[in-house]
């Protein structure tokens, strides 16, 4: 049983959003709920590039990335990955949302990603 959920998120803030998105993707929204199964849920989400954050998390939240090596660890701000690629910290946020198991990287596959708005049915 496959079930698909397209979510728009244009003005929404990227916590809450985030969370929503984990629990469709994790399947704790239904009756027969367990840990250890994995629901197949699609989640789609559109014009990621609305997304909207509260405070001063546009230059003050920073992501790192260490490459293994001593003096490797880079910063990213929240401003400039959203401006790269809005996608990746959507994706980045509901990754450390879901249970850290085997069937993460099962879930987090399942979750697409577009900035705009699909047309469906109609010829740009």
């Amino acid at each position: 049983m496959s079930k698909d959920y397209t979510i728009d998120a244009s003005g929404k803030i990227l916590g809450r959003l985030a969370s929503e998105i984990a629990v469709l993707l994790v399947g704790k929204n239904m009756p027969d709920f367990v840990p250890y199964k994995d629901n197949i849920f699609n989640v789609t989400v559109i014009n990621t590039d609305e997304i909207k954050v509260t405070g001063n998390k546009e230059v003050a939240k920073k992501y790192y990335h260490y490459s293994g090596f001593p003096g490797g660890i880079k910063a990213t701000s929240y401003g400039k990955m959203f401006e790269k690629d809005s996608g990746k910290v959507l994706r980045l946020a509901v990754l450390g949302m879901l249970p850290k198991n085997k069937l993460r990287s099962r879930r987090i596959a399942r979750l697409k990603l577009y900035k705009k708005a699909m047309l469906v049915g109609r010829q740009a």
